[in-house]
């Protein structure tokens, strides 16, 4: 029962079933990868607690940062110096502090409690971004702060590692909360004699400081100057075989063999694969090594959450569950009050900082790599190691429901944003057109070219002021607001375009102005044969189907090729063009609101009726055609 097969045969299927259920339940599949873990590890013990599994899991964030990377360009991530140095250095630097501070109030000695300050500090990258990512929340204020400190954080793993081994000279006796004693060279001891059976390649082992900080950069360099100059050639040396699999091998040699350069002068892999990333984010290959890399990131990210989920001790906390859980809760609790007070002095918005200030209160998977290293230097005591190592992982499992928390939040607290003061909307001619995507700036460039004046309203400020530039004018105002309508002259209008894209709005706003304006002609934008129906009910004269006009053109186009003639395929178009308006039209009396189309039996026979219609319709206009060659 401990095979590989065995094994990876409980892991997938724990992936297959559990986390569909859980999206399904508007969980997330983070939580539903952690919980999956905690299902097969310690609640029914068909897994155990597997280190070089967790350390091939750890690949996933490895990949994460990797693609993160190609996506920022050099330039973008100077741009962001100002939250990486502000926020990211100032969350660290308080939250390290505070959390410290509370350590040694609770006994720990000052070396331990800085220590446990550093580990607390960071954050779960792997976590944040996947959630962030699947909720479509990276592009927003929050979402780009939040990244921002991930940033800072992962960078700062690289100080903190050289730090903690100064501190095993100033650590003394730990006095464990459950009253037992631990001495640090106790922890020092156990960890080498854990691994003394690993031998790990380094280039700094046995170098003084400087000599260690020169190889080091070195390293770097390698890195940078390997992807400017050599990864292209080899790219099109290997893309020379035509081979689609060895851009997948060629992908991971890149991540891999930068993660192993960084491990050989004691740093990152997750950093050094984000720095191979930025290098490669200007490069042709950026595609082409995105979708290579993607299915792998997935996976092993998923499994990352599952070991997590599966290494938590159900004993342990159980036999603790009172001190475990405070603890958890009081750091995530110190953690949020700093990234809030960082998003109040950082003017985030509301739901932006509900979103900042939740979404990193956690703990993080480069916690337990210093948790891990603070033990081996001789800092914390294994106790103590022991009840840390599940407050981060208690933490990581509280976070996908502190991002539920933000939803809810976002949704009863959505503030009214700064949004900026609409225009004196005045009537400026007999033409009203609320809308200007792509719909309304078509229909108003006719209309003017045609010699009419239109009066334009939309509520995005950014489109009003692009019309502007070319010579184009508009009100910024919100269409559906009636206020706002009448003062563009909704009672001398003759003709009102509803070109929104909001498919409520365009039905509310039909349905008002033709209570307002009973002999007003409205011309109304639809979104499917639905909408139609909707907006007949409401009361709009002419209904244009988005997407109908262009799909006929294309579907002409396809009879032209196939041999009919220019006058032929648009007789044929037009002839389909008249049956399928009058269907339409024919439909909007036997359709019934609420009621899905495929179960009301009325509109199903209609259709069918209308169907052969249509079909005999375009078989006559067919043989027409064939008639007029032979003639």
């Amino acid at each position: 029962m401990d095979t590989f097969l065995f094994q990876a045969t409980i892991y997938l299927a724990t992936t297959v079933i559990a986390v569909p259920i859980a999206a399904r339940l508007g969980l997330g599949s983070v939580l539903g990868y952690l919980l999956a873990g905690l299902l097969i590890g310690p609640i029914l013990g068909l897994v155990g607690a597997n280190a070089d599994l967790q350390h091939f899991a750890e690949f996933g964030v490895v990949m994460m940062l990797f693609l993160i990377g190609l996506e920022l360009e050099p330039r973008a991530l100077w741009d962001m110096r100002t939250k990486l140095i502000g926020l990211g250095v100032s969350q660290i630097v308080l939250t390290m502090l505070l959390i410290a501070g509370g350590a040694m109030l609770l006994g720990q000695p000052p070396a331990a409690a800085l220590a446990i300050g550093m580990i607390f500090a960071l954050s779960s990258t792997a976590i944040v971004l996947q959630t962030l990512t699947e909720k479509g929340l990276m592009r927003t204020a929050g979402g780009r702060s939040a990244f921002s400190v991930l940033l800072s954080q992962d960078i700062a793993v690289i100080p903190m590692l050289i730090f903690l081994p100064l501190l095993q000279g100033e650590a003394r006796t730990v006095f464990n909360p459950d009253g037992s004693v631990s001495r640090p060279h106790d922890a020092a001891a156990h960890a080498a004699a854990e691994n003394g059976h690993e031998a790990t390649l380094s280039l700094v082992a046995g170098l003084p400081g400087w000599g260690a900080t020169l190889v080091t950069l070195a390293v770097i360099a390698a890195v940078i100057l390997i992807g400017v100059y050599l990864i292209r050639p080899l790219f099109h040396f290997v893309h020379a075989t035509r081979l689609g699999e060895l851009y997948t091998a060629f992908a991971l040699l890149i991540v891999v063999g930068v993660a192993f350069l960084m491990t050989l002068v004691g740093l990152s892999p997750a950093l050094g694969s984000f720095l191979a990333g930025v290098v490669l984010a200007n490069s042709e290959l950026r595609h082409e090594l995105e979708s290579s890399i993607e299915p792998f990131k997935g996976m092993l990210l998923g499994l990352f959450f599952i070991t997590v989920g599966a290494g938590i001790d159900i004993g342990l906390v159980l036999g603790q569950p009172f001190m475990l859980i405070g603890l958890t809760l009081a750091v995530m609790a110190v953690k949020g009050l700093v990234l809030f007070g960082l998003g109040r002095m950082f003017r985030l918005k509301t739901r932006d900082q509900w979103l900042f200030t939740l979404g990193l209160a956690q703990a993080g998977e480069f916690g337990f790599v210093l948790l891990s290293f603070s033990a081996q230097q001789g800092v914390l005591a294994p106790q103590t190691s022991q009840n840390l190592l599940m407050v981060i992982a208690l933490s990581m499992l509280l976070t996908p429901l502190f991002f539920l928390a933000q939803d809810y939040l976002s949704r009863r607290g959505r503030e009214v944003e700064d949004q900026p003061t609409p225009d004196e909307v005045g009537s400026e001619g007999p033409i009203i057109i609320a809308g200007m995507g792509r719909f309304g700036q078509a229909v108003n460039r006719m209309v003017q070219m045609a010699g009419f004046r239109t009066t334009v309203l939309d509520n995005n400020l950014a489109t009003i002021q692009l019309m502007r530039k070319f010579g184009y004018k508009g009100f910024f105002g919100d269409p559906t607001r009636p206020d706002v309508l009448r003062a563009a002259g909704l009672k001398e209008a003759r003709v009102l375009v509803v070109a929104m894209d909001g498919r409520d709005d365009v039905t509310r706003l039909v349905a008002f102005a033709r209570r307002e304006r009973p002999d007003l002609h409205i011309v109304a934008r639809a979104r499917d044969r639905v909408h139609v129906y909707q907006l007949y009910r409401a009361g709009a004269n002419d209904i244009v189907r988005e997407m109908f006009d262009s799909s006929l053109r294309a579907g002409r186009y396809v009879l032209e090729n196939m041999g009919l003639t220019n006058f032929e395929a648009s007789e044929m178009e037009r002839t389909y063009f008249r049956y399928d308006r009058a269907a339409v039209r024919a439909l909007a009396e036997v359709w019934k609101p609420g009621v899905p189309v495929d179960q009301n039996p009325d509109y199903v026979a209609r259709t069918q009726e209308l169907n052969a219609e249509l079909e005999s319709a375009l078989l006559k206009q067919f043989a027409e055609n064939e008639k007029r060659k032979d003639d």
